[in-house]
């Protein structure tokens, strides 16, 4: 799961060297924590949230599958 976090988010930025992902787990939630270079947040996040809901959705999706939850959490 976090390999596929990395993947999707280095596809959308311009600095693929500057993303890290921190995975963290509260209660039965494994949330993964996304940082990307400065320049880069508007693309991770997208208008209106919309790339971030979608990033969301689909490890929504793949946690589920597995019988898991998990989310991603954008930090500035």
């Amino acid at each position: 799961m976090k390999d596929l976090v990395e993947h999707l988010a280095r596809l959308l930025v311009e600095d693929q060297d500057s993303v890290v992902v921190d995975e963290k787990t509260e209660e039965d939630v494994t949330v993964y924590e996304l940082k990307v270079a400065e320049s880069d947040l508007g693309r991770v996040i997208g208008r209106d949230g919309r790339i971030a809901k979608a990033m969301r959705t689909i490890i929504r999706s793949a946690a589920a599958r597995k019988g898991l939850k998990a989310t991603i959490e954008i930090i500035d």
